[in-house]
């Protein structure tokens, strides 16, 4: 049976950031889609807020250029454009200014329709903006904000941040949004975990050697060098990302699916996550910045040649874009297996997978026929699915001939309905009021305890970025890093 859209109640969503990069690329797509597909109600509003002096009909023309530009299929109905232009809105707003926020709440009216407010802005200004809604009277039982990662850039940041948030809104009107928790797959990994009797009782560490999860991406920093060297891979991609994922992966069976009860295991993983010191910092993490190479036949320029401050060379650039991880979890169940994490800038192609390889049959009974390990892998991107590998022998005479196979689910070719993209399916649920895939405050500032600690070791150590070529799988300290244990990352 196919699935079904549910409409959800009227609302107005309220974008700060409303021209940003974000909006462009990810929010006014996913909310056509969502429009498109007919779960708006007639008097639902969209409403942007940014510093541009634009009139409602300049933003709606800006939008539709937008979508022209970034709808993954590049059709744009005009029908549904035209009911989507309907609820658009712009206000011109300095956070800064009073009398801007007086102007600014007299645009909505209590009409008793869900308001959430969506900070696509930089994390400095979310204290600002949690106060100024407030201020404005515009916070009630049926309010909601939500909070673009990073949610600062060390754990006393975030818990500024957290109590400023915190002090105008409660902890149940929070989303922190990790597009990640969107995906397919990974909601597709606690239904692989926990609704069938096959995996359960081999999760952990009897039968499971290693846990590798890859975030790879072909793209550069491009035109966000400066965010980037402010902030590097492992603040960018490993603290919220990555953790979540491995929380995902590791965390013990909740009582139920109500929101609560599936994030307090995941605090639990994060709790456990042994921590990186000084002493181990070189032998279990990474660190790369991509070199100038080729990526499907074009050649790209240097992380630096990014750099566009006159007054800092590019060769001085000295973030991160690659980290690999070896992340050790001190509780019952994985004592003694590795989760490797990496995560890289122009990477060979963009790939993002959790690989489960499971332990080595004790004995062959095939003689020198060689036996891959069973692995089971789940693909959040480019084609999401699932995917095992098993021992099987090749049809034929001769003999035993083992060949490794494997048994491949595609979402796409398994189901009948084109399912929501992450932030189409995120922002429905910020609208029916369900935090379940968004992280609560103690996963965020426990994400940061243990960041915090890796870089005040490459501090300490001075663990330099290590350079690779654009176009390859990252430096060779990350693969230094499995061989010294022996083993080798998966790439495919």
């Amino acid at each position: 049976m196919a699935a079904e859209f549910v409409p959800v109640d009227p609302f107005d969503l309220v974008i700060f950031g409303g021209t940003g990069d974000l909006a462009r690329r990810k929010l006014l797509p996913a909310l056509y889609h969502r429009d498109q597909d007919g779960q708006f109600s007639d008097d639902s509003r969209i409403v942007a807020v940014s510093r541009q002096d634009m009139s409602d009909e300049q933003y709606a023309q800006w939008v539709r250029e937008v979508l022209e530009e970034h709808l993954p299929d590049k059709e744009l109905d005009n029908e549904v454009f035209s009911r989507f232009q309907s609820r658009l809105a712009h206000i011109q707003l300095d956070v800064d200014d009073e009398a801007g926020w007086k102007a600014f709440s007299e645009r909505f009216d209590d009409n008793g329709r869900i308001r959430a407010f969506y900070l696509a802005t930089a994390p400095s200004l979310f204290g600002k903006i949690a106060n100024g809604v407030a201020d404005a009277g515009l916070v009630d039982d049926r309010a909601r904000i939500v909070l673009e990662k990073p949610v600062g850039h060390d754990y006393e940041s975030a818990r500024e941040i957290n109590d400023a948030v915190g002090a105008r809104f409660a902890e149940s009107q929070i989303y922190r949004i990790d597009h990640y928790l969107g995906k397919e797959t990974v909601q597709n990994l606690i239904a692989l975990r926990f609704g069938n009797s096959l995996f359960e009782p081999v999760w952990g560490r009897q039968a499971v050697d290693n846990v590798q999860i890859t975030v790879a991406e072909s793209l550069g920093v491009d035109e966000r060098f400066d965010f980037y060297e402010a902030t590097g891979a492992l603040r960018d991609m490993v603290q919220n990302h990555m953790l979540q994922l491995l929380c995902l992966a590791a965390m013990e069976p909740p009582a139920s699916m109500n929101h609560d009860d599936v994030r307090n295991e995941k605090i639990k993983v994060l709790r456990s996550l042994k921590p990186i010191t000084p002493q181990e910092v070189h032998k279990v993490t990474a660190r790369g910045q991509y070199a100038a190479g080729m990526i499907d036949g074009k050649a790209v320029p240097a992380y630096g040649a990014a750099n566009k401050k006159e007054q800092a060379p590019a060769e001085d650039a000295e973030a991160e874009t690659f980290v690999a991880i070896k992340a050790e979890i001190d509780n019952w169940r994985w004592q003694g297996v590795p989760f490797y994490l990496r995560t890289g800038k122009r990477m060979a192609r963009k790939s993002s997978q959790i690989v489960v390889e499971f332990k080595p049959v004790p004995h062959s009974i095939f003689g020198e026929e060689p036996l891959q390990p069973n692995r089971l892998v789940l693909r959040l991107q480019p084609e999401e699915g699932v995917e095992m590998s098993i021992m099987t022998k090749e049809p034929g005479p001769g003999g035993f001939r083992m060949r490794s196979l494997p048994l491949n689910l595609s979402f796409s070719q398994a189901f009948e309905v084109a399912y929501p993209d992450a932030y189409e399916r995120l922002l429905m649920e910020v609208l029916r009021g369900n935090p379940a895939l968004f992280m609560r405050r103690d996963e965020v500032e426990a994400g940061w305890q243990w960041i915090d600690r890796i870089l005040e070791s490459w501090r300490l150590e001075q663990v330099e970025a290590q350079e690779y070529m654009a176009g390859s799988w990252g430096p060779t300290d990350a693969f230094v890093l499995l061989d010294r244990d022996g083993r080798r990352w998966h790439d495919n």
